[in-house]
């Protein structure tokens, strides 16, 4: 049986959480040049490690479609909220562009992924 498109997306922000954690620097990189900024958002970056892990194993485990979708959603409001919060912090060029291509593409492949589980159910 072919996994569900929302657990596909689940595993991949369960990734990126750990990648969250490990390197907690990634996030002050993108918005700005400045290094002691930089360290500023390491704590950020370690909140939404446990975060997106969180949710993703929600949606991993989910015991059912219905339980697995509302963790979808809740993944989809996280991401839209990252984006309204991080995307005025970018300083640096093209920081916000980044930003909101992450944030934006990532809730967007949530939504596509709850989208076709419906279909196919």
């Amino acid at each position: 049986m072919t996994p569900s498109y929302s657990k596909i997306m689940s595993a991949a922000t369960a990734g990126y959480a750990a990648f969250a954690l490990v390197k907690p620097r990634h996030l002050g990189a993108a918005l700005t040049n400045n290094p002691v900024k930089q360290q500023r958002y390491d704590l950020v970056a370690r909140l939404f490690g446990p975060r997106d892990l969180a949710v993703s194993t929600l949606a991993l485990l989910a015991p059912s479609a219905a339980a697995r979708e509302q963790a979808m959603w809740a993944r989809v409001a996280l991401d839209l909220a990252d984006a309204v919060l991080l995307a005025p912090e970018g300083r640096a060029k093209g920081a916000k562009a980044k930003v909101l291509g992450a944030t934006l593409s990532w809730a967007s492949l949530n939504v596509a992924a709850i989208l076709a589980d419906r279909k196919a159910r």
